[in-house]
């Protein structure tokens, strides 16, 4: 048997092994009596009593605290959103109640330029392209994925669209070497191109 390893399961083994040895004469003489371990026994039972009487008080304590809480932020939202109307959102008025007028909403902006693209993995006809997300610009909703033939250095063309930052590209050239580039976009518009990679599948 394993020695229990929750608290409940540890207080029932110390019943059993109490009332085992005061009437089991086979273990006349135990390192710790029968008597001695009620007496821990006991006083766990009394500091676990105590615990869940002072759990019960911090959580008391705790929702009247975030009540308290609410019910101020209730207040000083209610006094801002009348302040704010009263002054026609004057920044400067604002200020003597250490507010400010609503702000903006930011306008998107173009994505970044994605970063470190890579080849992790390749094989006949086919190649897993990685690569970082923009460090900065605005959020991508997709990624496009061009590809060119290097000797051509040709016009590129449309290999692939991604959500995620990898993307496994099928049935691709074989015996040529190609170059890929990933572009990010959202609403706004395309990102600068990422770094390229080459590949011969």
């Amino acid at each position: 048997m394993r020695f229990p390893n929750t608290e409940a399961k540890v207080i029932a083994l110390a019943q059993k092994i109490i009332a085992g040895l005061r009437d089991n004469p086979n273990f006349p003489d135990p390192p710790v009596s029968p008597d001695q371990l009620q007496a821990r026994l006991d006083k766990l039972l009394q500091s676990r009593e105590a615990q869940v009487q002072a759990m019960a008080a911090a959580k008391q304590a705790t929702d009247t605290k975030q009540a308290d809480l609410d019910d101020t932020t209730t207040d000083m939202k209610s006094i801002l959103n009348y302040a704010d109307d009263a002054v026609h959102g004057d920044d400067a008025k604002l200020s003597e109640l250490g507010w400010g007028g609503r702000a903006e909403p930011h306008a998107l902006q173009v994505p970044g330029q994605p970063r470190l693209l890579e080849v992790p993995e390749q094989g006949t006809g086919w190649l897993i392209l990685d690569w970082k997300k923009p460090a900065d610009g605005g959020s991508p909703a997709s990624y496009k994925i061009e590809r060119r033939e290097l000797a051509e250095d040709g016009t590129w063309a449309l290999a692939g669209i991604a959500i995620e930052t990898e993307v496994t590209l099928n049935n691709q050239e074989r015996s040529k070497e190609l170059e890929y580039r990933v572009i990010a976009i959202n609403k706004t518009g395309e990102g600068e191109p990422s770094n390229t990679v080459t590949a011969v599948l």
